[in-house]
This record gives C-alpha cells, sequence and structure tokens, in this order.
C-alpha cells in the first residue's frame, strides 16, 4: 500500500510520525506510525500534514516527498544517517541528494528531522508514495 502524505502528520512536542485516522469532536484521533497507539490530538495541537513541508532550495522550494524520493535513489536499500549523526555527515547527504538546498534557511535542526521521518517511513511504512494524479482519481471516485 502506498503511503499518502496528506495523512501522515508530524505533531510539535510528540515524537515520530502519526498516521490520520478521522476528525473528532476536540480535535484529531491519529495512530503513531511506530507503536500503533491511538490517541486524540486537541485543537491546540500543532499539526502538520508532511505533504505541506517543503525545503528551500536556491531557486525555489521543493517538497517534502520529493526529497525523500531523491533521498530513496541516493541511498538505495542502506539507511539514512542517524538523527543523532555529526553535522557534517548530515550536511554531506543533503549535498548529494539536494546539491542547491538553500545552506541559510534549511538547517543542521531540519536535516534531522527530515532524516527521522525518512527512517521512520522506511522502517514502518513505505517510501513508494501516492502521487498527485492518484489522489485527485480517488477524490474523483
Amino acid at each position: 500500500m502506498k503511503t499518502d502524505l496528506k495523512k501522515i502528520l508530524s505533531i510539535s512536542g510528540q515524537p515520530g510520525l502519526f498516521l490520520y485516522l478521522s476528525h473528532a469532536n476536540t480535535g484529531a484521533v491519529v495512530e503513531s506510525i511506530v507503536t500503533k497507539k491511538r490517541t486524540c490530538c486537541g485543537m491546540s495541537a500543532r499539526i502538520t500534514a508532511l505533504s505541506d513541508i517543503s525545503i528551500f532550495t536556491e531557486t525555489d522550494e521543493i517538497r517534502l516527498q520529493q526529497v525523500f524520493e531523491k533521498m530513496k535513489a541516493y541511498l538505495g536499500e542502506n539507511d539514512a544517517p542517524s538523527s543523532k549523526s555529526d553535522a557534517k555527515v548530515l550536511k554531506e547527504l543533503f549535498e548529494n541528494v539536494l546539491p542547491d538546498y538553500d545552506r541559510d534557511r534549511f538547517y543542521v535542526s531540519h536535516m534531522k528531522k527530515v532524516v527521522d521521518w525518512y527512517s521512520c517511513l522506511k522502517n514502518y511504512a513505505t517510501l513508494d508514495f501516492v502521487q498527485d494524479e492518484e489522489q485527485e482519481e480517488a477524490a474523483a471516485e
């Protein structure tokens, strides 16, 4: 089954990624991708879908899905470096994957999140993503 980044959420203050399940009166019902534990996030929680995240490049912005696809092409079956790796290791990875990333606006702290999310998806979901055309077809049905 393909991963739909519109349903994969990052919740501020919560480690890991979450799958959106449904709307609740008090917020959203989500399930941890790693532990499969379900919880309800209140309306005050800062929730961001991974599909809404982009990374700054020298000329424009690139969607996170495209970054993940480039990482997959570069790393193959190998794991991404740990988010606890040295900053040089993370910068080297992104220089190879995304050579024109904006060095003034894409910080090491952002790189750590991206490699964590990549590893989480690789290990607990799939790096085969639903494409925009497939989402539009599913919405039309």
